[in-house]
């Protein structure tokens, strides 16, 4: 098998799985307890919280745990604009946000009265920072832009938007999605001038249902909780904690970061070789940045032929070479709907069922990528037909 998905998912450590199960079977209490196993549950999340500070150099305090980068997304956008209503009801994101930051935003918009302004990007999947600054108005009070698109890998000019943004009015909150980002990139979110940061644990080798969202601590007061209940977290997300996620997403995130830079070159190699192999097959396009302006882990292919749909491509790849790939965002690739990520770059109307990503790990080899590019050279001409 080679799994070529790790952006809708990526098998768990063994290390992290290894601490959840001791959570699980032994040292089980409850965090809030105030007996000793309800302290080593604390402690847990005292180490995980930490870990993950000492990463984005923020805050312990800045640190809450959430079930993963949807509920955060939700947090951040429902209470942040919860949190500056009476300032303005106008929001700025892009046509290209993860369906956890739109339709949040959407429904504020439709059933809120909120008025929303949505950037479009270049070919590249790049955002126009003229267009932002145009779009910026008295009553503005939320940006949300992801970092790293999880489609195309498109890298968007976080420091530089929030620039723009603090310099038109300070008390704008800005909102970045890192969900394809952390663990790949070095983020810190107070050097960058974000104020709410999200991000999911099983996208870097964490558990399913683990998450955090990063609140910069000044606007803490004034954020509005959207879970209530025996206020967790400070009071930001009541529930009990879900000590066994949060112990494994704390090792998931140390071990990142430890060899960032070493996989940082490793998921290049693999891109730059996967770009470089599949241009030279006839009627294959990659879509977005081939060089480092985009993400090291993503490559988006688009296939010219009559029989080159997205889900025919990925059904040939997995049971003619056990290659596992996805059709645009796993999220929502099992609906018919098609990529406004790949309408916003002007992709050809005939390419846009007609395009697959590719998404790599650390564990992931060369080999396998000489693997793929060999699948697709065989495949393609033959579906062209």
């Amino acid at each position: 098998m080679i799994y070529f998905d790790n952006s809708a998912t990526t098998k768990c450590d063994e290390d992290a799985v290894a601490l959840m199960n001791k959570c699980l079977l032994e040292d089980f209490g409850n965090p809030s307890s105030l007996h000793g196993m309800g302290a080593k549950g604390k402690d847990y999340l005292k180490e995980s919280r930490e870990i993950i500070a000492g990463i984005l150099k923020a805050q312990p305090k800045e640190i809450y745990f959430t079930s993963g980068g949807t509920e955060s997304n939700n947090l951040a956008i429902k209470g942040g604009v919860a949190a500056k209503k009476r300032r303005g009801n106008h929001i700025i994101t892009t046509k290209i946000e993860h369906a956890s930051v739109l339709n949040p935003i959407k429904y504020l918009e439709k059933k809120e009265g909120f008025e929303v302004t949505y950037l479009g990007t270049d070919e590249f999947g790049v955002i126009s920072l003229d267009e932002l600054k145009a779009s910026l108005r008295e009553d503005t009070i939320f940006v949300s832009i992801m970092m790293v698109n999880n489609e195309i890998g498109a890298l968007q000019p976080i420091e530089e938007a929030s620039k723009i943004i603090k310099s038109f009015n300070k008390e704008i909150l800005f909102h970045v999605d890192a969900i394809q980002a952390f663990g790949k990139l070095t983020i810190q979110p107070k050097k960058m001038g974000i104020d709410l940061l999200t991000v999911s644990g099983h996208k870097i080798h964490g558990p399913k249902g683990s998450g955090f969202i990063y609140i910069n601590e000044a606007i803490y007061n004034i954020m509005v909780p959207q879970i209530l209940g025996g206020g967790h977290e400070r009071g930001m997300r009541s529930g009990t904690e879900n000590v066994p996620a949060i112990a494994a997403l704390g090792v998931a995130a140390k071990k990142a970061y430890e060899n960032l830079d070493e996989n940082q070159k490793r998921l290049y190699a693999m891109r730059h070789r996967l770009i470089e192999g599949v241009s030279e097959i006839e009627g294959v396009s990659v879509n977005g940045h081939l060089d480092e302006n985009s993400a090291p882990q993503i490559v988006s292919v688009s296939i010219k032929g009559n029989r080159t749909r997205a889900q025919v491509i990925l059904n040939a790849l997995q049971d003619n070479y056990g290659i596992y790939v996805s059709a645009g965002s796993a999220c929502s690739s099992n609906k018919p709907a098609i990529s406004e990520t790949l309408k916003s770059i002007g992709l050809e109307k005939d390419l846009l069922e007609r395009t697959i990503r590719f998404s790599f790990c650390p564990e992931n080899t060369m080999e396998e990528v000489e693997t793929a590019i060999k699948a697709l050279t065989e495949l393609v001409p033959m579906m062209q037909l």
